[in-house]
């Protein structure tokens, strides 16, 4: 391949290494050089352009990347048609992503012009994601760079994803004296969301209490089942093989093989297996629907890849999966964990700027603008989340009634935010240490600024209230802690908690975001309009 200026005389069959306009004439970067187009650039007065000339024995861009490609594709993957040297592949199957790195790593040192990337080995994948991408950085390769680079790929596929297999997982919850059933109850809803995304059933929902004994005879029963994986939820962390689920494992029969891992979160995991099937004694923090080194396990035996003790001793490279620094310590010995977090939708509001309409009825991608603020809190598990009602009271509580949620009415929402704010907070059960509440008409606000909101008030347990923030101007929702609630009764008018936060001043924890959400609500026509677009 000769790379370099060439007359226009002599530029007929090249490829255009830049875009040019000239006159009447443009030539984009790597399109071919017609007979036209160099007569059109000369008539422009352009005597020379910088070019691409393909030799003998080249392979041009897009042939080497759709060769090299098909070599890649394994199981599970498909390749898209060839454009400016580069083959993009995606999964056709939920799974796990299976790289051989050893060999895309020879495939990457062949030539600087040939690479390949993908995402990291092992990475949970759906339908549809990229997963790996060849790109060719000039216009061509030698046939010999080509053959070179599939030689360094073994006869094996290097990329494929390990599809998830029909699996039966059965599920056993310790108990202790204290630990809410409501706490179960939301694991159990967690863990059908991490089977939902490979198809997985949920075979057996087993609470006993934290003892050895009875652990051990549910592990059995569950053995001898139809349960293809076992997992293990403690009511009390899992420190020592001596403790009780590792002991309960061995004297139902089973074995343990690794307890620990080099993932945060997550370090208290242990694998064990029992006739056969894997036993996950799951970290404390799979409770929380966050990613942590559970996810890992439980998605490589739900693809049917074994997980064992060599696999987990090399998951330290990218195991810290959250900053520790951010991390709420432990509390001082006497002082209580934080109850729940409860939410507040506001839903009262008449909405005169939109006219006629209730704003919070309009369709936006295909469901009423209030459900997203409602189901935003719903996701992050808030508990309960409250709805509270004014203008057009039966309409919303029409387009919200599949929803597990409680409805407040407020009487005089008339009056302004002020008294749907109250109405809302005095509703809330007692065990609820604090609240989110979320404006009805910000349907962007996601699920992940609320449990950032929620996490930074459980890291600062003694703050007020915590905010979101945009280039340092506050936005909403807002988190407002108990010792905050009993002047909420005095707010009045349309200003919300505006005036608590102010007044509350150092104790308000912001909380940066660069999501433009937390500050657009939809008022008006014109800002419907903006969103549907």
């Amino acid at each position: 391949m000769k790379f370099g200026p060439i007359a226009i005389a002599d530029s007929v069959g090249c490829i255009a290494a830049h875009t040019i306009r000239a006159g009447a004439t443009t030539v984009k970067k790597g399109a071919l050089v017609t007979a036209e187009i160099a007569a059109g650039l000369a008539e422009a007065g352009i005597g020379e352009i910088v070019a691409v000339r393909l030799e003998p024995g080249d392979v041009a861009e897009n042939e080497a990347a759709s060769r090299l490609a098909a070599r890649l594709t394994g199981k599970g993957i498909v390749a898209e048609a060839p454009f400016t040297g580069r083959v993009n592949m995606f999964a056709t199957t939920a799974g796990v992503l299976t790289v051989d790195v050893a060999a895309i790593d020879a495939f990457n040192t062949v030539d600087e012009a040939i690479t390949v990337a993908t995402l990291p080995a092992l990475k949970a994948v759906v339908a549809g994601e990229l997963i790996a991408t060849v790109k060719i950085i000039p216009y061509a390769v030698s046939e010999t760079r080509v053959e070179q680079a599939l030689s360094a790929l073994g006869p094996e596929r290097a990329i494929a994803v390990a599809a998830y297999r029909p699996s039966k997982v059965g599920v056993i919850s310790t108990i202790l004296p204290g630990l809410k059933p409501s706490v179960v109850d939301k694991t159990m809803r967690v863990m059908m969301d991490r089977l939902a995304p490979a198809a997985a059933v949920l075979s057996a929902d087993r609470r006993v209490p934290h003892e050895t004994t009875p652990l051990a005879e549910s592990i059995g029963a569950l053995a001898k089942g139809d349960s293809d994986i076992i997992v293990v939820f403690g009511a009390s962390a899992i420190t020592d093989r001596r403790d009780v689920i590792p002991q309960a494992l061995i004297e139902a029969g089973g074995r343990v093989e690794h307890l620990g891992m080099p993932v945060d979160p997550g370090n208290l995991l242990m694998l064990g297996e029992i006739e056969g099937k894997p036993v996950i004694g799951a970290p404390g923090c799979a409770r929380s629907p966050k990613e942590n080194s559970f996810d890992w396990v439980l998605q490589r035996h739900l693809a049917g890849i074994r997980v064992g003790r060599a696999d987990v001793q090399r998951m330290g490279v990218g195991g810290l999966l959250m900053e520790i620094v951010s991390r709420p310590q432990p509390r001082a010995p006497g002082q209580h964990g934080p109850g729940h977090i409860a939410g507040i939708v506001l839903a009262a509001g008449r909405s005169t700027r939109m006219g006629a309409d209730n704003k919070l009825l309009q369709e936006l991608r295909g469901k009423p603008i209030v459900r997203y603020a409602v189901e935003a809190q719903l996701e992050a598990r808030l508990d309960p989340v409250l709805v509270v009602t004014g203008h057009q009271k039966e309409a919303v509580e029409a387009a919200l009634s599949d929803l597990p949620i409680r409805f407040v009415h407020n009487p005089d929402y008339a009056s302004g935010l002020a008294g749907s704010v109250r109405a809302g907070v005095a509703a809330l059960p007692s065990e609820a240490e604090a609240a989110v509440i979320s404006l009805g008409d910000m349907p962007n606000v996601t699920s992940q600024v609320i449990e950032r909101l929620a996490e930074s008030h459980l890291q600062q347990p003694d703050s007020l209230a915590v905010v979101p923030t945009l280039f340092g101007h506050r936005g909403n929702p807002v988190l407002l802690a108990r010792p905050i609630f009993p002047a909420v009764s005095l707010l009045t008018g349309d200003r919300g908690a505006r005036r608590l936060l102010d007044e509350a001043g150092s104790r308000v924890v912001e909380v940066p975001f660069e999501d433009p959400a937390i500050a657009i609500d939809v008022d008006t026509p014109e800002a419907l309009r903006a969103l549907q677009g």
